[in-house]
């Protein structure tokens, strides 16, 4: 493998991914966990829709958009695990400049449109338990294939300027990222040119991707708690709120790693030293 020097670099063609600075030694230890949960989401996202698929009494709304759920954590996940774990068990820490940016857009686009997909779940709870009998009429096959074309454009578009606006730059400064995927804020950080349209337009995609899906997400929730309340027995207010469980559990799945992820991606150097040593106290 090359040195990883950081000095006279102009545009290099291959950049390195350190993985979780400070943490080098627990590499395999670390990769335990993330396997395991790579594993067992790729199985159960298989399975989902092996199931939907075979069995005709799951071909609604609902189902639909859990398959096109599995679908994207499918490729989100793959798109960035298999990469995480070559470093871990191999120390295979190289990825070229155009594989950097198509991850960079894959994770982009496929995040994008998890988001999306949850707020066409709860569009769907809002329908099905405020206007129950418009159900059947409302979200009807064509309707969540429309949908699912229009999730897949848009996320599909908004994304491109990842990329775009990455190759633009030139880097001169390091080839080192400090992340174990290209993260479009960590890439343009080693350009050595004003990015400050990068980081706009990055501002903006998270306003309007989460700010806006978490509203929508919001307001539906809102009109679905008081149709529950609504209703004049305990046991049918449990029964009708039961059928959210399985997107709210979505929701918390997909918005709270995230939010974390921001958190630790912030203060990166306070996490790497209380972990470093919490290892240290244990060993």
């Amino acid at each position: 493998m090359s040195d990883y020097n950081t000095t006279d670099f102009t545009n290099p063609s291959i950049f390195i991914l350190l993985g979780i600075p400070g943490l080098e030694a627990a590499d395999i230890w670390i990769s335990i966990p993330f396997c395991a949960m790579y594993t067992i989401a790729a199985l159960r996202n298989f399975t989902i829709l092996f199931i939907v698929r075979r069995e005709p009494s799951l071909h609604e709304a609902m189902y639909s958009f859990l398959s096109m759920l599995a679908v994207t954590d499918l490729v989100m996940s793959t798109s960035t695990i298999p990469k995480m774990l070559s470093i871990f068990w191999f120390n295979s820490r190289e990825i070229s400049f155009s594989s950097c940016l198509t991850q960079m857009y894959f994770v982009h686009c496929f995040s994008a449109m998890e988001s999306r997909i949850l707020v066409a779940m709860a569009f769907d709870r809002y329908v099905a338990i405020c206007h129950p009998l418009r159900h059947s009429t409302t979200l009807t096959n064509s309707v969540v294939a429309k949908i699912g074309q229009a999730v897949v454009l848009r996320c599909g578009i908004f994304a491109l300027p990842y990329p775009f606006l990455a190759r633009r730059w030139p880097y001169c400064r390091t080839n080192i990222i400090p992340h174990f995927y290209c993260g479009h804020i960590a890439l343009v950080n080693l350009a050595c040119a004003d990015i400050r349209i990068s980081s706009y337009y990055g501002l903006f995609d998270l306003f309007s991707e989460i700010g806006i899906d978490v509203f929508f997400i919001a307001v539906s929730y809102t009109q679905i708690l008081r149709a529950i309340f609504r209703l004049h027995t305990k046991d049918a207010r449990l029964k009708t709120f039961g059928t959210c469980i399985s997107h709210l559990s979505a929701i918390f799945a997909l918005y709270m790693p995230d939010f974390f992820s921001s958190l630790v991606y912030r203060h990166v150097n306070i996490f790497v030293a209380l972990l470093t040593l919490t290892l240290s106290v244990k060993t």
